[in-house]
């Protein structure tokens, strides 16, 4: 089958180098000369363990190619993905959908045959709806069905998640868009990967929903966190009590500074726009959004009750991506919790495996360092906000004859208290 991606940034570049790895002809095309260029020379633009060897594999095996030439690459495509960003401009939780608009423009200027035209993107209940109306009144000679098709994807496992899904959610009520849709995640349907057929909206809104419950588990944990803290509890036992009980679930359940990415963040404050448009109070998923603001300055004043204050103090930070194995720092709790800190006088030396170059992006006045150690050198404390394997080894006897003081806060429970307080190292962690 012909997959043609419009959009290489992560949900598009993972989604064409899988679909080509499946054994379809992908084309993935991008306004972004340099960044198709790089892709040309089998470099990918984001960090994800595995891509960019699969792409290159893949590359060679003339199954998948880049392109800024989107005319060739729609009109010679079975389907088409949209997946382009959709920001949320304002902060308030409006979807920017004007790449997705000019995508589906661009779109209806070039299919020839029928073609399936799908939404990748996350985007707001109706956004189909709209796709479909925009290319009807450019074309209304084409023939082509609109698809959602939303992604869930975990950084740093998206490799995986996209081969071995614990669904695949199609949004439409159009038998042909059924079949060519069964047709290209037939590798898949084979591993006997259940393919949930809805309608256009419910796809669309199950994405919402998905992220918003999974906020909900981290803020909840986070709450019980605290509660724990004062009553003597220890939140990591109180995890595992409760994830036991498979009507819950382990999953996300492990208490700590609070969620962050591209997704939670973003799609939280979409749906409660949605419900507010829709006259609905979705009351939940908004406390679930405040909980989790709150938790990020909670987080930074742990770390300032900890040590007294922070004036004047060199704070060392261990881990700024909003989580493992991947760079990426939107909405990461790093960001907020390192602003607070300098706000009261700290300075930051921090160090990140992988997300140094985009927290410059994002962070003013903070030192890097080129590894753990040199980071805590020197340092009057120890700040762990993201859990890198790498993180879960260090030689702690190092640590501390290297930190001038022997503080350590790790706000992802990576060490235990007893361990800790026997090595004499002044130690904090969450919930426990």
């Amino acid at each position: 089958m012909q997959a043609t991606i419009i959009g290489t940034g992560y949900v598009g570049l993972v989604s064409g180098v899988c679909f080509s790895d499946f054994g379809h002809n992908v084309i993935c095309v991008d306004n972004d000369l340099d960044k198709i260029t790089g892709l040309k020379r089998g470099q990918s633009p984001i960090y994800e363990p595995g891509l960019e060897a699969l792409m290159q594999e893949n590359v060679a095996a003339g199954r998948l190619q880049f392109t800024t030439d989107t005319e060739m690459a729609v009109a010679q495509a079975d389907v088409v993905f949209i997946a382009v960003g959709t920001p949320s401009r304002r902060g308030d939780g409006h979807a920017d959908l004007s790449y997705v608009h000019a995508a589906a423009d661009e779109i209806a200027r070039f299919i020839t045959d029928y073609t399936v035209i799908v939404t990748k993107s996350t985007v707001p209940v109706g956004t189909g709806d709209a796709v479909e109306a925009r290319i009807k009144a450019l074309r209304p000679d084409a023939d082509f069905s609109v698809v959602s098709n939303p992604e869930f994807l975990r950084e740093g496992a998206a490799i995986n998640d996209f081969k071995r899904p614990d669904r695949i959610v199609i949004g439409t009520d159009e038998p042909r868009a059924i079949e060519i849709m069964r047709q290209l995640y037939r590798p898949l349907y084979l591993n006997e990967t259940p393919i949930l057929v809805t309608s256009r909206r419910s796809s669309e809104l199950i994405k919402y929903a998905a992220n918003a419950f999974l906020a909900t588990k981290i803020s909840f944990i986070n709450e019980m966190a605290d509660l724990c803290e004062k009553v003597g509890a220890n939140v990591q036992d109180i995890s595992r009590g409760i994830g036991l009980d498979n009507r819950i679930g382990s999953k996300f359940l492990h208490a700590g500074p609070g969620y962050g990415g591209s997704c939670f963040p973003k799609d939280t404050l979409a749906l409660v726009r949605t419900g507010d448009e829709s006259d609905v109070n979705l009351s939940i998923v908004k406390s679930v959004v405040d909980a989790n603001d709150r938790r990020k300055i909670r987080m930074a004043k742990k770390v300032i009750d900890h040590l007294g204050g922070v004036d004047g103090k060199t704070i060392a930070v261990l881990g700024l991506a909003f989580k493992p194995n991947t760079d990426d720092m939107r909405a990461a709790p790093s960001i907020t919790i390192i602003s607070l800190l300098q706000k009261n006088g700290a300075k930051i030396r921090a160090y990140d495996p992988e997300a140094m170059i985009e927290a410059q992006k994002e962070l003013d006045g903070v030192t890097y360092a080129e590894n753990a150690y040199a980071c805590v050198d020197g340092a009057d404390a120890l700040v762990l906000i993201t859990e890198w394997d790498q993180f879960r080894a260090l030689d702690m006897a190092k640590v501390k004859a290297l930190l001038k003081q022997p503080n350590v806060v790790d706000l992802r429970n990576i060490y235990t208290s007893d361990v800790m307080e026997d090595m004499g190292i002044n130690y904090t962690s969450v919930g426990r």
